[in-house]
């Protein structure tokens, strides 16, 4: 039973098993989690969700007041995505740290567990969410879901699990009760509304709802992943034996395989923004000069074709504004996703076009080739993947300057407490950062 092969890898595995560059990738994270979330907390839906916060506890909401565990971790993770800046697996198909640090910290806060606890938590809730969505993409996808939605709840109730130290028992149950909850559709996010940040806040929320429930003996369906009617054939039509699972289980770590974002636009986005940027700077273009920018890269990207999106959640969705934004600016701001006539005009020269030698090697790569004409010349340039993958790490420094680009306010040795988590308590790691 794949449900309960699951709960026994969360129930046994644990901080002795990690090795130490594992521990290092899981700070990196919480890193890349709180910059973002903090600048998250000051959009429109960060605000939004703030202002429903009904109750007094113990849990950090980021940008506000403390509040019950439930309320902080539905309110953090889509603080956490609402910028389009949060970490991704691009195998996975998903954003795994919007859902499970969330879940993770909420409980870790009110019940007073340690740093390390929370990075055994963290960890195991990435595991699982990622090594999930590699299971049932792409056909998961195909269908309409948002994996960071769907599989990142079962993430979400895995890390929540762990905090609450719940047994084998307790734990299917608890995976149980999530995979019911498990929802997300792309719908919201090519609509280009604040629906898609839902997703991970939701996933944060019912999978420390699942952990509260299951601790207190509430049931949940034992085979809800490999069950006739389970999520994996319900919402993926994937047929897959217990050994399969397995594999991808327990091969390695896939926190390592995350990607750290640079650009505050979907992931499918970057490539094309990097090999832009590249000839930008290579060749200093004006934008006054550029004639044409054709695009040639694989399907899902170029179907991020809206030529007029209507809001800054639409304006992450699409290629040719993001790029019109990146020939006018020069960068993109994540708090300044406009269009005007200006923008708009530019965004009419992009041409985007699916290559077939491209989709072949996607999702493996993610690739990009971008052809700039001008008056003056013709620059071309080709990116196989975008910077931040593990191919392309991110630093330590890299995301320190994220961070602090996104966060001015904060100090380099205020931030350095990250690299010592596993010194403090949850609650005291929390206090000492944001108080």
């Amino acid at each position: 039973m794949i449900t309960e092969k699951l709960a026994h890898f969360i129930h046994y595995t644990g901080y002795r098993d990690f090795p130490s560059e594992v521990v290092k990738q899981a700070k990196l994270c919480f890193l890349d989690f709180l910059g973002v979330s903090i600048a998250g907390s000051r959009t429109r839906s960060g605000q939004v969700m703030r202002s429903t916060i009904s109750s007094r506890g113990s849990s950090t909401v980021i940008g506000g007041p403390k509040t019950s565990a439930l309320e902080a971790c539905l309110i953090n993770g889509v603080s956490a995505h609402s910028l389009d800046l949060d970490d991704g697996h691009r195998l996975a198909q998903l954003h795994p740290g919007a859902c499970v640090i969330p879940a993770a910290l909420s409980l870790a806060e009110s019940v007073g567990v340690s740093g390390i606890e929370l990075l055994e938590a963290l960890i195991l809730g990435y595991q699982v969410a990622i090594s999930l969505g590699m299971m049932v993409n792409p056909s998961h996808r195909n269908r309409g879901f948002h994996s960071t939605g769907t599989c990142g709840t079962f993430g979400a109730a895995a890390a929540a699990s762990k905090v609450l130290n719940l047994s084998e028992e307790e734990i299917i149950n608890c995976l149980g009760l999530a995979g019911t909850q498990a929802a997300g559709l792309l719908e919201s996010n090519h609509s280009g509304s604040m629906a898609k940040h839902l997703h991970p806040g939701r996933a944060a929320h019912s999978g420390v709802f699942s952990a509260l429930l299951a601790q207190k003996g509430f049931t949940g369906a034992p085979s809800i992943l490999e069950g006739r009617e389970g999520f994996l054939k319900a919402m993926c039509q994937v047929d897959t034996q217990q050994s399969e699972w397995g594999t991808i289980l327990d091969s390695h770590y896939h926190i390592m395989g995350v990607y750290f974002k640079n650009y505050p636009v979907c992931r499918h986005l970057h490539s094309a923004l990097d090999a832009t940027f590249y000839l930008l700077r290579k060749y200093k273009i004006n934008p006054h000069d550029v004639v044409e920018l054709e695009v040639k890269t694989y399907q899902v990207a170029a179907e991020h074709q809206d030529y007029t999106p209507q809001s800054s959640e639409a304006i992450r969705q699409s290629l040719p504004v993001a790029l019109a934004l990146a020939l006018s600016q020069g960068h993109l701001d994540p708090h300044g996703l406009y269009t005007n006539s200006e923008v708009l005009s530019l965004a009419s020269k992009v041409s985007v076009k699916c290559n077939s030698e491209f989709e072949a090697l996607y999702p493996g790569k993610r690739p990009s080739r971008v052809i700039i004409n001008t008056n003056k010349g013709s620059f071309k340039h080709t990116v196989y993947l975008p910077r931040g993958e593990p191919e392309k790490p991110f630093s330590w420094d890299d995301l320190l300057s994220k961070f602090q680009r996104l966060n001015p306010k904060f100090d380099e040795d205020t931030l350095g407490i990250i690299k010592k988590m596993d010194s403090y308590r949850a609650r005291d790691l929390m206090n000492i950062l944001l108080n």
